[in-house]
């Protein structure tokens, strides 16, 4: 018995009801609506066996079904990542039907039914996947209204609908009655009425999340829980910690003589891809380490004491962003100018529980459980590397601990599919805390330099950013090992990583603006690089934000004050102006009294990812003596447009803030020549409990403005504010994060 089975066996109040109706994630089949507990998984007797298959998106049946209890389900392409997802859909579609949330489910996300609305990257599920589905549900209301219509006799325009009854001359009819069994049978089109702000029940409400309760009380199903009959348990093997990118490990040689006392284990290997497997989970953990294997793993990294000069001396591709105005001659004859280098580490995403997938075959037929980001781009994905059809290929989304980016999720899934067709069985592959931490694929590091320069009257003149970084990497670690397969990594550009107009300068007014990306190869010895919650933006606003304050200083001008001179327009000011309200924040241009041994300090910072606006005031304490320095309280403004669900959006901004001030503070992947060393939660260390800073999430009001992303924005804005709060405190620039007491201590001295 599982210690999770133990637990619900001999705790009933820990599985009581859910206080608040769950989201169906079971998938439909025909027309009826399948209930079941959130997450719950049911065993697959083959891939696709009992679901609908993907509608034509063009047709309005591809968005959603009414079923005849009067309930509706939606088909979403945008996954649950903790961020809310499975509540805030369902609240927009629920408004434009005249449902009640309970009334609402979503289908699980499943390459078999789902919508392909590509990866749930970037704070964009809520921008992208939510107008389609608004647009969708107004078109069911509207020929469920006609439907009506023609059974009551009555005009459309006398019926009224709450809760999917339409009401209409003393008389009423349900969703569920005018539908039946049947289907829409309709075209989308975007000729259709939405709903006014003024008509919104759900939307803009502080709803329940719908996930949370089972969550809370253990009942949730995640991928880690996924049992399906005749399973074998899986462990990959491979060296404790990834080399350089495209140096794949080679198995020079393998003992598996201890094997033979470990009940049911097998060793499986594909060219330098091993695994072994068991009946039972513990025997797989105790058969991985008990697999004697001979590595031949070049050292072929700089180390990380090295790393920052090695990307600023590396030969770039070298690639101007923007280039408005003349900002070199404007640096050039301004009177006040400052400017420097900031370098940020590689990081890694650290998810609470290791990945895992279950992978099984029947017929010829492949599906796979997973948390990818991506179901349908891991479809191909997975086709590719076991040289099957695509078709053959079925991926179902299972909620994962968190990813906060691309994590080991797809390795762990394409792991799981290549140990199951060399098993012969169904596989159920969790990786260790060392293969999350070790093979991760990293945040990548990053240089940069950057010159600004204001006129007298406090307006920025000048504003010059050069970044160097390396890309994102295309192979996940499994694949590359089974099938020899060299290396590449994306190009530079839009689905990359590169300096950007939106993040770098992109919240003030800068009449002479000049980006520069300097792209160094990831084959020239670094590691895995992939995106990481808010990309690249915390190392951009690290910089950025830290010499905008600089020049305030220089100016004698309040940071509030300079940054609300050269804001771009009225939404950035409003969202700064938010967060100074909150946080009490007292105009100073003199630097505060620094004695005794603990110093304390407070600073402001703005930031984004590419939609939403986001500011920051932390407060700050430093121990002189130790170097640790406590962030205290943290207060984050965010205008999201308009805010489908505050909650949501308030959850999100303390998540961010408390990330951010771990990635600020603690946050740095360690390796030497030969592989990555931060293996664990000693060696890779994230803020505890005991050290969250309070959090004050102020969303600001925009109900007439669309909806934009809220899962990545404020992480730049909190980093920055920490570091110029640490200026204020101690006098000290820093120049490089994380902010550790080791660092603190030495420039303190």
């Amino acid at each position: 018995m599982s210690r999770r089975h133990f637990l619900k066996a001999g705790g009933a109040l820990l599985v009581a009801i859910p206080l608040v109706p769950l989201v169906p994630l079971i998938p439909l089949t025909g027309a009826a609506g399948a209930a079941g507990a959130a997450g719950a998984e049911t065993p697959a007797a083959g891939a696709g066996a009992g679901l609908p298959k993907r509608a034509d998106p063009k047709s309005l049946d591809a968005w959603l079904a009414i079923h005849e209890d009067n309930t509706a389900t939606v088909f979403i392409g945008k996954v649950e990542l903790g961020q809310g997802n499975s509540t805030t859909l369902l609240q927009i579609a629920a408004d434009e039907l005249d449902l009640d949330l309970a009334q609402m489910s979503a289908a699980r996300i499943d390459t078999a039914h789902s919508q392909n609305q590509g990866a749930t990257v970037s704070s964009s599920s809520i921008q992208t996947a939510g107008p389609p589905l608004r647009a969708a549900a107004a078109q069911a209301r509207e020929a469920l209204l006609q439907r009506a219509s023609v059974q009551l006799g009555l005009p459309v325009a006398s019926l009224t609908v709450e809760g999917g009854i339409v009401r209409g001359g003393g008389r009423q009819v349900s969703y569920g009655q005018l539908i039946g069994k049947g289907r829409f049978e309709l075209a989308v089109t975007d000729k259709v009425s939405l709903k006014p702000a003024s008509a919104r029940r759900l939307v803009g409400q502080r709803v329940a999340r719908r996930d949370i309760p089972a969550k809370v009380n253990g009942t949730y199903e995640f991928v880690q829980h996924v049992r399906v009959p005749g399973m074998l348990h899986a462990r990959v093997v491979r060296p404790r910690g990834q080399g350089a990118y495209g140096t794949i490990p080679r198995v020079v040689s393998v003992d598996a003589t201890a094997l033979a006392a470990i009940p049911g284990a097998r060793v499986l290997r594909q060219r330098d891809f091993l695994v072994v497997v068991a009946p039972r989970q513990w025997d797989a953990v105790r058969a991985a380490d008990a697999l004697k294997v001979q590595w031949d793993m070049p050292a072929r990294l700089v180390g990380d004491g090295q790393l920052h000069q090695r990307l600023r001396s590396a030969p770039t591709t070298d690639r101007v962003m923007v280039n408005e105005g003349d900002a070199v001659a404007a640096l050039a004859a301004a009177e006040t100018v400052v400017a420097g280098r900031f370098d940020g580490p590689y990081q890694a995403h650290g998810s609470f529980a290791p990945s895992c997938a279950v992978a099984q075959v029947d017929d010829g037929q492949w599906l796979v459980h997973c948390s990818t980001q991506d179901v349908f781009a891991l479809r191909e994905r997975i086709a590719s590397v076991l040289e099957v059809d695509t078709a053959r290929v079925q991926v179902r989304y299972v909620e994962g601990s968190g990813c906060f980016g691309h994590n080991g999720a797809d390795d762990a899934a394409i792991a799981a599919a290549l140990a199951s067709r060399l098993a012969g069985a169904p596989v159920r592959l969790q990786f260790t805390r060392a293969d999350e931490l070790g093979w991760d694929n990293m945040g990548p590091a990053h240089v940069g330099e950057m010159r600004l320069c204001a006129g007298r009257d406090g307006r920025i003149a000048g504003y010059e950013y050069h970044g160097w970084h390396h890309g994102w990497m295309i192979e996940e670690t499994a694949e590359q090992m089974a099938l020899g397969r060299e290396a590449r990594e994306l190009a530079v550009g839009p689905g990359s990583l590169y300096v950007n107009r939106f993040d770098a300068g992109g919240m003030y007014r800068i009449p002479n603006w000049r980006l520069v990306n300097h792209a160094v190869s990831g084959l020239s010895g670094y590691l895995k690089g992939a995106n990481l919650r808010a990309p690249m933006d915390l190392q951009y606003s690290f910089a950025s934000e830290q010499l905008v304050d600089e020049l305030a200083l220089k100016l004698d001008i309040d940071p509030v004050e300079f940054r609300r001179r050269n804001v771009v327009n009225a939404r950035w000011g409003g969202t700064l102006e938010a967060v100074a309200r909150s946080s009490g924040w007292q105009p100073r241009t003199a630097a505060p009294v620094r004695t005794g041994p603990r110093l304390a300090g407070r600073g402001v910072a703005l930031g984004t990812h590419r939609a939403s606006m986001a500011a920051a005031v932390a407060e700050v304490a430093v121990d002189r003596a130790s170097g640790e320095v406590r962030v205290l309280h943290v207060h984050v403004a965010m205008d999201c447009g308009l805010a489908i669900n505050p909650a949501v959006v308030e959850s999100q901004i303390s998540g961010m803030a408390i990330q951010a001030t771990s990635r600020m503070l603690c946050e740095e992947v360690r390796f030497d020549e030969r592989q990555v060393t931060s293996l664990d939660w000693v060696s890779y260390p994230v803020l505890r409990f005991a050290a969250h800073p309070k959090v004050t999430a102020i969303v600001v009001p925009q109900p007439d403005e669309p909806s934009l992303g809220a899962g990545e924005e404020a992480i730049p804005a909190v980093g920055a504010a920490i570091a110029n709060a640490f200026f204020d405190a101690t006098g000290v620039r820093m120049h490089v994060y994380p902010l550790t007491p080791e660092r603190v201590r030495r420039a303190l001295a």
